[in-house]
């Protein structure tokens, strides 16, 4: 039976031999990172079938057989299993997530811990500090995990086990062929956006989602976006040849006709930062009292499915209405209902207000609590509740300004979601891909604006950096771009003072010179001042080591006269490289043409100056 090592070397051949064949080393560059890319993103479809149909199987078996309730459905998807539960039982919908978290759980602590949580916050991690590398066990580990939470009712999202799943084998490509950090992580990203852009059926807001979701601030990935787009096409198309075109969520005819509704908006995105801070608050405090709980790791997954459980059983028992277990699952039937204008209006903006709250609380639980889901679509139903709520309320208060309820749920679930993530402008064309809905742009827009400003001190993904210069996986590259442009003269004083040697003095001398200086480097002028040559203490050492006399040498039998320089015009980014290549300490500073000896610059000069620049940018962002 062959190997893993062995099938991965056959693959690799197999990969080469079809890159060879194309042609030109221009041709094969970029034919090479098209079947990559592609390849990551058949596998990301692939992975995004089987991980909707082991979430569905679970729901089937879970839910509808054990506990007798059938959760409701976005538009967009069918039924995979036509059956209609005939008896409810509230004890056991009050257990099943407290089974399927132990069974995700025990998964987990056994095979591949990294699969635990939202594996978006675990593929961002492994970008910054792990050059992209992650464990070919952990995404199948993921799908597995995941597939038992929220099939058994735990409240969590799809985006984070298919990023991790397209991620990870981004990084297993990338690994088998021994491709450079840089490309790993590249690939690794890509799979990220080709999990996205299956799984919601949006492909551009995959491919922006996994530039975007890399940095805290208003910054995207630029070199990820390409072969972003390039995985997420293939990757939905992987997905929708099984599945179906279409959206996820089926829209009215929603439209923004009047400028004053902004206001109206407005007061949308504030109410949505506050259900941001308590989302993150709660998701972060659950998950440190978990850490702090001195119980058997593999259970704590299992006592939060058993809260979550409680928690839906609960709310429903308390409204008698059969929304409010939307709490627990995907409970994207609620962002239906509250989609279709004459539904909303008999939910209530109270009920549409708990269930969002009841959503924080059950997320925090499932995945807090070590169980294994992602985090988005929890915050797809928390700011679609939200913006339903907030919409019926101002309709209420102002019925000729705000006319269509529903559009509040559109704009809330854009606007939450890119306030806590980070990511303005790729949320806001998913949220138009999945419901199909362009005609709420604009409102969408000033509202994921207003949110990601006024939530800028706190986010949901805790591996996010605030930009590429605080990445690890650019540490040292913006060490050069920021010595970029400034230039050697910038930095030599002219009046400094150096010590230099002529070509006829002798050793003695030059050891008492060496004892008065920190010098490391001695320029050699003849006696018209022209350099000529240039001494090193690590010369001067080997001469003394040899024990020649002293009274004979003289500096022209120490010189070299090939020596590494610079001129007054190279910048400091390439004197940094110069200095790495030659390991010097300093470096002569001289005008190539006339032969004249300018100065020394020390690798000291070129750290001071570059932590003074960034200071200077610290104080201009």
């Amino acid at each position: 039976m062959a190997t893993s090592a062995s099938r991965g070397k056959r693959f690799e051949e197999r990969l080469r031999r079809a890159v060879v064949a194309l042609g030109s080393a221009e041709l094969q560059h970029g034919a090479r990172w098209l079947l990559y890319c592609a390849a990551v993103g058949i596998v990301a479809g692939l992975g995004g079938l089987l991980f909707d149909y082991l979430s569905r199987a679970g729901v089937h078996f879970f839910l509808e057989r054990l506990a007798g309730w059938s959760p409701a459905l976005p538009a967009g998807e069918e039924p995979l299993f036509h059956f209609v539960p005939d008896t409810r039982r509230l004890w056991a919908l009050a257990l099943v997530p407290a089974l399927g978290g132990l069974l995700s759980g025990a998964l987990v602590r056994w095979l591949a811990a990294e699969a635990a949580g939202h594996g978006t916050d675990a593929a961002i991690q492994a970008y910054h500090t792990r050059a992209g590398y992650i464990r070919p066990t952990v995404p199948l580990v993921k799908i597995l995990a995941s597939a038992l939470t929220l099939g058994s009712g735990g409240s969590g999202g799809r985006e984070g086990p298919i990023a991790q799943t397209g991620a990870g084998f981004g990084s297993f490509i990338a690994t088998r062929l021994r491709l450079s950090a840089e490309d790993r992580r590249i690939l690794m990203a890509a799979g990220i956006g080709a999990g996205i852009g299956s799984i919601f059926r949006a492909p551009l807001a995959g491919a922006l989602f996994a530039s975007e979701i890399l940095y805290s601030s208003s910054e995207f990935e630029a070199t990820v976006m390409i072969p972003a787009c390039i995985a997420s096409i293939i990757a939905y198309c992987t997905f929708t040849l099984f599945h179906g075109t279409g959206t996820l969520f089926r829209t009215g005819a929603l439209t923004f006709t009047n400028p004053l509704e902004l206001a109206a908006y407005f007061a949308l995105a504030l109410v949505l930062v506050v259900y941001g801070f308590l989302y993150v608050r709660t998701f972060y405090g659950v998950h440190r009292w978990f850490e702090r709980w001195k119980v058997p790791v593999v259970l704590k997954p299992a006592l939060g499915g058993l809260f979550t459980g409680l928690l839906g059983v609960g709310l429903l028992a308390a409204s008698g209405r059969e929304e409010s277990l939307s709490v627990l699952g995907f409970g994207y039937g609620v962002i239906q209902d509250a989609l279709d204008a004459p539904t909303t209006l008999t939910v209530g903006a109270g009920l549409l207000a708990i269930i969002a709250l009841g959503k924080i609380v059950t997320t925090s639980f499932s995945i807090g609590s070590g169980g294994s889901a992602g985090v988005f679509g929890p915050s797809m139903v928390i700011g679609g509740c939200v913006g339903g709520a907030v919409g019926l309320i101002l309709h209420n208060l102002f019925p000729n300004v705000v006319q269509q309820p529903a559009a509040y749920v559109v704009v809330g679930m854009a606007g939450f979601f890119s306030g806590i993530a980070k990511t303005p402008i790729s949320t806001l064309v998913m949220v138009s891909e999945m419901t199909g809905s362009y005609s709420l742009l604009l409102p969408s827009m000033w509202v994921c604006a207003l949110t990601f400003a006024m939530s800028r001190r706190w986010k949901l993904y805790s591996s996010q950096v605030p930009n590429r210069v605080d990445s690890p996986a650019h540490q040292g590259r913006y060490a050069i771009d920021v010595l970029r442009g400034i230039r050697v003269a910038e930095v030599v004083r002219a009046d400094a003072k150096v010590h230099v040697l002529h070509e006829g003095e002798g050793l003695g001398n030059i050891l008492t010179a060496i004892a008065s200086t920190e010098q490391t480097t001695f320029p050699v002028l003849d006696s018209g001042g022209v350099l000529v040559g240039v001494v090193s203490l690590e010369q001067i050492r080997r001469v003394i080591n040899e024990h020649l006399p002293a009274d004979v040498i003289i500096a022209q039998d120490l010189m070299v006269s090939d020596f590494p320089h610079v001129t007054p015009n190279t910048d400091l980014a390439a004197v940094l490289r110069l200095l790495a290549s030659v390991d010097l300490d300093e470096i002569i500073v001289w005008d190539e043409a006339e032969r004249h000896f300018l100065g020394l610059l020390s690798r000291k000069q070129v750290t001071r100056t570059y932590v003074e620049r960034m200071a200077e940018m610290e104080l201009t962002r």
